[in-house]
């Protein structure tokens, strides 16, 4: 960071039931290069019911970085917890990360570095995958299901994700807070109204990284494409987001029959053929197995989509 250019920061992370994930978060926060006098982080906790707020408590009191200890009860949405951070936060710029992250010790300092130019309102960093040795985890990392590159190709319009974000404060002044009341896509909402409504542009901090772990299981990674699906519902109301177009069920059991008497077999009879050592290894497991794979994923997205229900209380706006 330049010496002219360190404003002050207020890093917001939302937490639920984080007691496994505070620990190694709260050592990647001590790491930052920014300037730990400028810098406050401020962790919210969101009716955790595990030792969640005891770590923060702790943390905030004998810590050497300034940690604060936040609550967020009534509401049940890691939206409401940033909104209850946002409001008592200091920093001229404000950064999200999520509790299961782990920034790169430079993550704040480049992150916080593109607001040097005033046209830019929005700073979104990369999301890359802590290693993972599940078929699941490696397939999400293959696919870079996370990653920033995704949203800012958005046809709609461009969006980072809140685990590596940040915003002028000035900006929320303006545009109001995140909607407190949604479960999903409120960091493409709240995106798109600075876009759309403000002349900020967004600018990609692709050097600041945080990693995120994948999804272990199928229960986890179900749950994860079913909120994409409940996220593109939501904006489609909102701001009139193309619905994604479901498979049939024909195209469902063809891909799947060309999977099972094509893909498979040959994958099968290469490894039976090869020396020991060149037979399927798990990187082959990832491949040969991408296709049952995605089939899950677009089917929870899709169910995801068709249940969704847009909460009334979503449509206001809480101001800052």
């Amino acid at each position: 960071m330049t010496k002219t250019f360190l404003p002050e920061v207020s890093v917001v992370v939302p937490v639920y039931n984080g007691e496994m994930d505070l620990p190694p978060l709260i050592e990647c926060l001590r790491s930052q290069t920014y300037p730990p006098h400028r810098v406050e982080y401020l962790l919210v906790d969101n009716n955790s019911r595990d030792r969640t707020s005891a770590i923060i408590e702790t943390a905030a009191k004998f810590d050497k970085i300034t940690i604060r200890h936040l609550s967020e009860n009534q509401i049940q949405s890691s939206y409401a917890a940033r909104n209850q951070g946002i409001r008592a936060s200091t920093g001229e710029i404000i950064a999200f990360t999520d509790a299961d992250c782990r920034p790169e010790s430079d993550w704040l300092e480049n992150l916080v570095k593109p607001f040097i130019d005033l046209e830019i309102g929005i700073s979104a960093g990369e999301i890359l995958a802590l290693p993972g040795k599940t078929i699941l985890e490696q397939h999400a990392d293959r696919q870079n299901t996370l990653s920033q590159k995704h949203t800012l190709a958005h046809p709609f319009s461009p969006y980072g994700q809140t685990a590596n974000l940040a915003v002028r404060r000035l900006v929320l002044q303006q545009i109001g807070l995140f909607r407190a009341y949604l479960t999903s896509g409120g960091d493409a909402d709240l995106c798109w109204r600075i876009l759309r409504q403000t002349s900020y542009k967004l600018h990609f901090a692709e050097n600041a990284i945080v990693r995120h772990r994948h999804r272990s299981t199928i229960k986890q990674l179900q749950s994860q494409w079913y909120r994409y699906g409940e996220s593109n519902k939501y904006l489609h109301e909102l701001h009139g987001v193309d619905l994604m177009r479901e498979f049939t069920t024909q195209e469902y059991f063809y891909r799947l029959a060309r999977w099972l008497l094509k893909e498979f077999p040959v994958a099968a009879a290469k490894s039976a053929l090869a020396k020991p050592s060149k037979r399927i290894d798990r990187a082959d497991l990832v491949d040969l197995f991408n296709t049952p794979i995605g089939l899950l994923n677009v089917r929870a997205r899709s169910i995801g989509q068709r249940q969704a229900k847009l909460p009334l209380a979503a449509w206001e706006i809480p101001q800052l």
